[in-house]
């Protein structure tokens, strides 16, 4: 089974679209490799609204999403999870509206740091968001714009969280899953175990739509949802049969496996490899020198 992405999306930045019946998508400037076409914040509902993910600290983004607003109440701002191209805003927009933020919690990783291991996407965290209110796994927000439930979905970041529109089926996905492209997991600000155990949880749901943080809807979410879990399994077999080929180090395995993606995306592919690394390391079948990091040596087990 194929994992069909597509990078067709045209983002119309600065302009809310509508994406769903009470829903509207406006998508942040912040373009990059990263973030593809910019990150997207969700307005639900007419009179009184909810923000889901305010965005990056943008001049341009806030003014857009104030004049979107209209001067209508906020009673809530959702954040999927904590990394800055998605809660930056979060101040601004809480002082200018007076909404309170909802999430599933602080920034946090996805476990201990060992000793002297650093977070490579610590730069990305945004260690200031405080949620006013959390929200765990399964509890529910009642809104003007409809129930929304929150469905703890860690992997990408420990906090992440999706949030279901239920009577309309909607599931905004965030980071989790995306259209234009499989996410980044990148240990010990994320967790590849987490992430599939995540996938599994959304598999056994019903949802119709995904709206996510980057790129395009989701259209066929279960299909896609199993084609995303078997990409994942592939490439965990391919990185173990490089182990047990010889491969020893995460760049070894980079230049193997990604040899046909552009060289500006290898530092990305190192972290997946990492995360998968650190997953086969769990369950006994890789063992790491020194510690599941970039630079450690890997040996089959």
């Amino acid at each position: 089974m194929s994992l069909d992405l597509d990078t067709t999306f045209q983002p119309q930045h600065g302009r809310p679209v509508p994406v769903a019946s009470g829903v509207m998508r406006l998508t942040a400037p912040n373009t990059g490799p990263m973030t593809f076409t910019g990150t997207n914040t969700y307005l639900l509902g007419q009179e009184t609204l909810v923000v889901i993910d305010p965005g990056p600290q943008d001049e341009a983004h806030l003014s857009a999403l104030l004049r979107a607003i209209d001067g209508r109440r906020v009673e809530a701002i959702l954040a999927t999870h904590t990394h800055l191209d998605h809660t930056g805003l979060h101040a601004a927009l809480r002082d200018a509206t007076g909404a309170p933020l909802v999430a599933e919690g602080p920034h946090r990783t996805s476990r201990p740091l060992a000793p002297g291991e650093i977070n490579l996407l610590d730069a990305a965290a945004d260690h200031s968001f405080r949620p006013d209110i959390t929200l765990g796994d399964g509890e529910a927000l009642e809104t003007a714009a409809g129930r929304i439930v929150g469905i703890a979905t860690p992997g990408h970041t420990a906090n992440h969280m999706s949030f279901a529109l239920e009577d309309q089926g909607l599931l905004f996905s965030g980071d989790h899953v995306m259209a234009w492209s499989t996410t980044i997991v990148a240990p010990p600000d994320g967790r590849m175990a987490d992430y599939m155990a995540s996938l599994d949880k959304l598999s056994a749901r019903a949802d119709r739509l995904y709206l996510p943080g980057h790129g395009g809807p989701v259209e066929r979410p279960a299909a896609f949802l199993r084609a995303t879990r078997a990409h994942r399994r592939m490439r965990e077999q391919t990185i173990l049969e490089r182990v047990r080929a010889g491969d020893r180090f995460v760049a070894d395995m980079v230049s193997a496996i990604y040899r046909s993606t552009p060289k500006a995306l290898h530092g990305a592919a190192a972290l997946s490899v990492l995360a998968h690394l650190e997953d086969l390391c769990e369950r006994g079948l890789v063992a790491a020198t020194g510690g599941v990091e970039l630079t450690a040596r890997f040996e089959p087990v």
